[in-house]
């Protein structure tokens, strides 16, 4: 099921204009792609552990300095046990297989997501990944595991609450700014892209806070059909987009005085 892209098929990363510093992707369509193909749904989640390592091997030609995925959210664990224990053989066999070789190329890996309720051995590993990866200086993989935007605006809040509680801070001082100190991972950047395969237009409670600008691009396509050369279109709707940031464009910007109109 895994097929690659030769790195002359896609354009050099100047070819297309402005890259996104942080792409955030929403991996949807793993079971019905299996269901698509008659295959049951853990074949669907093993081909797009497949496509992970495709977008990986994109992000990284095109210059991407941080790449986010949603690999499990909190409302997951609402799925069919079986399911929910095949993913997490899943990310045993990713750290095994996939963590060593992208440390090798360089890879920082971070985990945003809560820890409460994980058995021991899960955050074991997760935190093996950090470790193994944290001096690393290219590409950082940010995973959002066991992750939910309104649970970590509610985490950021209460820590807010208890340092005013504490004397430590005043209520005037929680702006969107000391929110952002507090969520999972306030050192990366918002995410300029986010992506949702699946046929799918909705963010399903992902980088609530942190998507307030970013460009959204939603694809037909189930996420194990995604590969490098989806990426680099992604990446070329992107740099068609004007970004404002509720601001106006340049054709809407009053001319100067003296200036033509």
């Amino acid at each position: 099921m895994s097929r690659r892209t030769d790195s002359s098929d896609l354009l050099p990363p100047a070819a297309l204009g402005a890259v996104p510093r942080h792409v955030a992707i929403i991996m949807d369509g793993n079971g019905r792609w299996a269901r698509a193909r008659g295959l049951p749904r853990s074949l669907g989640h093993k081909a797009g552990v497949e496509a992970v390592r495709r977008a990986v091997r994109a992000a990284d030609h095109f210059g991407v300095e941080v790449l986010t995925i949603y690999s499990f959210s909190s409302e997951n664990w609402s799925r069919p046990k079986a399911e929910v224990d095949y993913l997490f053989s899943l990310l045993r066999r990713f750290v095994e297989r996939d963590v060593a070789d992208l440390h090798r190329r360089n890879v920082r890996i971070r985990i945003i997501g809560s820890r409460a309720g994980l058995s021991e051995d899960i955050v074991a590993l997760l935190e093996r990944c950090e470790r193994l990866t944290a001096a690393n200086t290219g590409l950082t993989l940010a995973v959002a595991f066991n992750y939910g935007g309104r649970q970590e605006i509610a985490t950021a809040a209460r820590k807010l609450a208890e340092k005013v509680a504490r004397g430590e801070m005043a209520p005037e001082d929680i702006t969107p700014e000391a929110i952002g100190r507090h969520l999972f991972a306030p050192d990366l950047p918002d995410p300029d892209l986010l992506v949702r395969t699946g046929n799918e237009q909705r963010l399903s409670n992902f980088l609530l806070w942190q998507s307030a600008y970013a460009e959204l691009v939603f694809l037909p396509e189930y996420w194990p059909d995604f590969d490098e050369l989806s990426f680099q279109r992604v990446l070329m709707e992107y740099a068609r987009r004007e970004r404002r940031f509720g601001g106006l464009g340049p054709a809407a910007q009053p001319a100067k005085a003296g200036q033509a109109k």
